[in-house]
This record gives C-alpha cells, sequence and structure tokens, in this order.
C-alpha cells in the first residue's frame, strides 16, 4: 500500500536506531535537525501521549494514527472554508436556498429557487429549512 509505505519511510527517518520505534531522543534529535525546537521532556510528553501500547515509544501503528488523525483535520478545515463560499451572511452559519442559487449561479450552474430547496430539503436533517455546517458535511461525503 502506498500510503502504507510513505508512513514507513518518514517512521524510518525518525528511528536512527532501526528498531522500528521512535524514542523522544529520536523525535527531539529529528526535529531539531529539521530546524524545530523541542525539550526532551516535551518529546517525552508527546510520546506519552501518542503512545497507544505504554512502551514508550512511538510505533507504526501510533504514527499512521497521528498522520490519519492530521489529514481528518485538513479535510474538516476544507470543508468549513467551502461551507463560508455558502452560506447566507445574514442567516449566519446556515446555507439558504437563495445563498446556494447564488453560489451555484457563480460557479456557471443556474438552478431555479425550487431546485435549490428541493437540494437543501434533501440534506437538511432536522427540517429548518436551512443546512446548518453539519448538515453541509453530510452532503458533502
Amino acid at each position: 500500500m502506498r500510503v502504507s509505505a510513505e508512513f514507513e519511510r518518514v517512521l524510518k527517518y525518525f528511528d536512527e536506531d532501526g528498531d522500528g520505534k521512535i524514542s523522544p531522543s529520536e523525535l527531539r534529535n529529528r526535529l531539531c535537525m529539521m530546524g524545530g525546537e523541542l525539550l526532551f521532556k516535551d518529546a517525552e510528553k508527546l510520546i506519552e501521549e501518542l503512545d497507544s501500547d505504554g512502551d514508550g515509544f512511538l510505533s507504526l501503528e501510533d504514527f499512521v494514527k497521528i498522520m490519519e488523525a492530521a489529514g481528518e483535520d485538513e479535510k474538516l478545515k476544507d470543508l468549513a472554508e467551502a461551507f463560508e463560499m455558502y452560506h447566507d451572511t445574514e442567516m449566519l452559519g446556515f446555507i439558504t436556498p437563495k445563498s446556494l442559487q447564488r453560489m451555484l449561479n457563480r460557479l456557471g450552474e443556474s438552478k431555479s429557487m425550487e431546485q435549490c430547496r428541493a437540494m437543501i430539503g434533501h440534506f437538511d436533517l432536522n427540517g429548518d429549512g436551512v443546512l446548518s455546517f453539519d448538515e453541509f458535511g453530510v452532503m458533502m461525503q
């Protein structure tokens, strides 16, 4: 699997002694080499928080979880930016049929107000006629 190979390559970069795990000192050393700054006690604390089996090291599995979580954060940030493009400034935090129609027109897709209401209605989980951020997230999946 390509993603796993990329994670393994990064883990190997941090894993100075080749034991397949990242120790606090290895984490600190590599981050310093990359221009970062991390005190040893902070490296220990970070690994303690992320270490799933309690052995004091980051395994490949721990590392993959960290990277996947970072990817989820990025997806959420992108979703929030997209939501901001669509929501109606007068409604603060909701996408209305009018704001959806306006954005679709900007994107070159002409839809009637009735079509926009129907689109919103399909994902409007609480029936209030507008899309909240959570409902928008469901729609974008």
